[in-house]
């Protein structure tokens, strides 16, 4: 803590010495919860009156220098936090110099992307108790127009701890329309990109069997290729990584290569847009630590390709990317009719399709596939046997009045809980979502939503209702409640009262919370149930 302090009076010393303007910024967030047993829900017992999850995060900043930290305390953490959580510190403190827009330099923790992710991303994604930051350095060079190259090396947090294996990398991308004006002259970009991550990890004891260790590698490397092209609405991305021997918890300790290939397409344009995707990855689980499980310790990000749906029952059953292997597509087909049309209307009609699609890739099992052993091999293009997620939804937007706006959904969804959550089998359902808002004048909003998840499987039916009142400029006013019709006649109600000036914003609720799995962008935690009152709690300065 010390030792940041005096980094940010540095650079604030730093920047007063050559007469540039320091700014200060920062943020608060504070979640609160107050828990009541609940026998009917499950709720877990615990001997605290109250649970929390709170940061503060501090930044100052000048032209040549930057210096943060943030303050953690969850030293009662909100359920849905591994124990290991439990805590308070400064897991993120970082120093950055830079000369203009051609070098950089950050000393500390620090967070990184290459590419699309497939063999580095670290980030901090709080609902989901991710922060798999590295502690090290980073730079980044730009020694001429078109050219970035990013150098790093450190160990990645795991809670309030640092694993003890070294990450490190380069990445290297090229803006190809800097150096050919034609291009740019055409109204088109082209970007080629490359990268290389490398983890060393000191050896360990793991036994095949009572006579038998694992011989695992100390050194596993990682590459990516990549080109990105941009011409007016149309944009294409095709990417491939590829992954050394990598003996782990993820993948029963064989010594199979990975590798993950994609290929996005998109085109837009005024009212309209498409979008294509596919992707096969094999084998990619990539960790600091290899004995890990569950969402800690990933070096990389695999994206999911099926929609992040924000409706409570569409997002009921979510997808969890399988880093052993699959095969995954989506496409999305948007289209707005224009106004004063016979489908449009008077004002126009929005109306968005989109189809996610997941299924095993092949495998042949070689040598028994066990533990020091190849595992399986695999044919590209080949899929396996099981499906893995279906998902096929058509939503509308239509306003009918300067004053009235509704949103409809129908969804048809195929959700494998075996693969996903361990067990459940295939559920199937059909979801079907009416969302409207009305705007009395200019300080009343009334938005109201009616949800209905029709299944045989599983728990059976679920129905949800939400009524929100908006009063400008501070108020907001919620009542919701997701009932399970079906096997356990349960209610999930909630209610919340939330203000907001400038920039505070404050809130307060009481209700339940069904045992769950949280996902966004295919990675996924697992939330027990709870009840009792709610109080969150946001600043930004």
């Amino acid at each position: 803590m010390l030792a940041v302090g005096l980094c940010i009076g540095s650079t604030a010393a730093y920047a007063q010495q050559d007469d540039d303007k320091i700014t200060f910024t920062g943020s608060i967030q504070s979640d609160i919860l107050i828990p009541e047993d609940d026998k009917k829900i499950g709720t877990e017992e615990t001997s605290d009156w109250g649970l929390t999850n709170t940061y503060v995060d501090l930044k100052a900043q000048s032209k040549y220098a930057e210096a943060g930290l943030r303050l953690e305390y969850l030293e009662h953490p909100l359920p849905g936090f591994e124990k290991d959580f439990k805590g308070w510190g400064v897991p993120h403190f970082y120093v950055t110099a830079r000369n203009n827009k051609n070098f950089e330099a950050t000393f500390g923790t620090f967070y990184e992307q290459f590419g699309s992710g497939f063999i580095l991303r670290t980030y901090e994604e709080r609902a989901l108790g991710i922060d798999n930051s590295l502690l090290g350095a980073r730079t980044v060079y730009r020694p001429f127009k078109g050219v970035q190259i990013k150098a790093l090396s450190g160990r990645q947090r795991r809670f309030w701890n640092f694993n003890e294996s070294w990450v490190s990398g380069a990445d290297i991308e090229i803006g190809l329309e800097e150096w050919f004006k034609s291009l740019q002259q055409k109204n088109i970009y082209l970007t080629l990109g490359a990268s290389f991550v490398n983890k060393h990890e000191d050896k360990e004891d793991i036994f095949v069997d009572k006579l038998h260790k694992l011989n695992v590698p100390n050194n596993v490397n990682a590459f990516d290729v990549r080109a990105r092209l941009q011409k007016g609405g149309l944009n294409i991305l095709a990417e491939y990584a590829q992954k050394t021997q990598d003996p782990s918890y993820d993948n029963g300790y064989i010594y199979r290569k990975g590798n993950v290939a994609m290929l996005s397409t998109s085109y837009s344009k005024k009212g309209f847009s498409i979008l294509a995707q596919a992707k096969r990855s094999d084998n990619m689980s990539f960790r600091s630590r290899r004995s890990m499980n569950l969402t800690s310790s990933f070096i990389n990000h695999l994206p999911a390709f099926t929609l992040d749906h924000t409706y409570a029952l569409a997002a009921l059953y979510p997808y969890a990317t399988q880093p052993d292997g699959e095969w995954a597509y989506q496409g999305e087909l948007s289209y707005k009719f224009k106004p004063r049309t016979l489908i449009g209307g008077r004002y126009g009609m929005k109306v968005k399709v989109n189809y996610s699609y997941v299924n095993a890739i092949q495998k042949d099992i070689k040598d028994g596939g066990g533990m020091a052993t190849d595992g399986y091999s695999s044919s590209f293009f080949k899929w396996g046997d099981e499906m893995y997620y279906q998902d096929l939804n058509i939503q509308i937007e239509k306003k009918f009045s300067k004053s009235f706006v509704l949103n409809l959904m129908a969804m048809n969804q195929f959700y494998n809980k075996s693969v996903v959550e361990g067990e459940g089998g295939m559920i199937h359902s059909n979801i079907f979502v009416a969302d409207g808002k009305y705007k009395f004048n200019n300080k009343f909003t009334l938005r109201g939503e009616a949800q209905y998840l029709k299944t045989d499987d599983d728990q059976g039916d679920w129905a949800y209702g939400l009524l929100e009142l908006s009063v400008l400029p501070n108020w907001m006013f919620t009542l919701s409640d997701m009932y399970n019709v079906g096997e356990t006649d349960i209610h999930y109600y909630q209610g919340y009262v939330t203000f907001n000036t400038g920039a505070h914003r404050l809130q307060l609720g009481y209700g339940r919370t069904r045992a769950g799995y949280n996902c966004s962008g295919g990675v996924c935690r697992y939330v027990p149930a709870s009840k009792g009152v709610t109080l969150s709690y946001n600043y930004n300065f």
